[in-house]
């Protein structure tokens, strides 16, 4: 096929860029393509195919199995990350709330309080106006 009788197959000599196999696995599928054909052996080089591909097919299960594994525990790492978010959101939330309700209730204390002063001083400054007006007859007799 891309390969000429006798010529070995290494694996250093094919770039492997992040595969599902492992280097052992690997170097096992090299070894497979280095091995000579022996005369006569039509029915065990098809039987060695079929059991290749069962054996593929096995490694690709295993392999979806893996994937999907990590698949669902990166999801669950994530929900668990959202669910903490979701947690200090409502937490920050209480607190602001908090501090909300404490600024409405100071601010409708100081408001109670400007209220009283500001009839405080309307009732002082109506006395006032008087002792002047006491003062004004005191001097003027």
């Amino acid at each position: 096929m891309f390969f000429h009788e006798g010529e070995a197959v290494r694996s250093s000599c094919f770039p492997v860029l992040e595969s599902m196999f492992t280097p052992s696995e690997i170097e096992e599928l090299f070894s497979l393509v280095n091995e000579p054909a022996s005369p006569g052996s039509g029915s065990h080089g098809s039987n060695r195919a079929v059991r290749s591909t069962h054996e593929r097919k096995l490694r690709r299960m295993q392999s979806n199995r893996e994937s999907a594994r990590r698949s669902r525990w990166r999801k669950k790492r994530h929900l668990e990350n959202l669910t903490n978010q979701v947690n200090q959101l409502r937490m920050e939330n209480r607190e602001l709330k908090n501090r909300l309700y404490l600024t409405v209730h100071q601010n409708l204390l100081l408001s109670v309080e400007n209220d009283h002063l500001r009839s405080e001083s309307v009732a002082l400054m109506a006395r006032l106006s008087d002792l002047y007006q006491i003062l004004g007859t005191m001097i003027s007799q």
